[in-house]
């Protein structure tokens, strides 16, 4: 991937912003993903040119935190819950369906940018499951049958 000077210019500026900070790793990855919706290896390269941090080291932080990602992410994430309490409630058949609709497995994000779907561990959200969330808006005891209204809002949205 080619990534443009002006943002390879401006994770440099990000890096020199947070240079003096204790341990500034994790406030600049950060601060890369909310501005550019994701970290690729490229930028982790410059971040590593930049703090001297290995690459291999920066790699290692995005890939074990779930919250950073290697690939741009749709404009609505949805998180399906497969923690026990949702999984227990039927959790798995809506994180299929939702595959089934958009045509993408988990990981992945619909090819017009607008989807991304992540089954997620836990979202603290027990006493609802299953529970999905989108963008951080949840939604409570979702069964299959609810999939495509949910979508549909958010569909619904794009066509305003």
């Amino acid at each position: 991937m080619k990534i443009r000077l002006e943002v390879i210019k401006d994770v440099r500026e990000i890096c020199q912003k947070h240079k003096d900070e204790p341990s500034p790793l994790i406030v600049i990855l950060e601060e890369v993903q909310e501005k550019y919706g994701y970290v690729p290896v490229e930028l982790q390269e410059v971040i590593s040119e930049e703090t001297g941090v290995p690459a291999a080291e920066i790699y290692g932080v995005v890939t074990f935190y779930s919250f950073f990602s290697l690939t741009p992410k749709g404009k609505y994430v949805i998180h399906v819950c497969l923690g026990t309490a949702c999984y227990v409630k039927n959790a798995q058949a809506v994180l299929d369906k939702m595959c089934a609709v958009l045509k993408i497995q988990p990981g992945q994000t619909t090819e017009d940018g607008l989807f991304t779907i992540e089954a997620v561990r836990c979202m603290g959200a027990c006493a609802l499951a299953t529970a999905v969330s989108v963008n951080g808006k949840v939604f409570p005891r979702v069964e299959s049958k609810d999939v495509e209204k949910i979508l549909d809002e958010f569909r619904n949205q794009e066509a305003k």
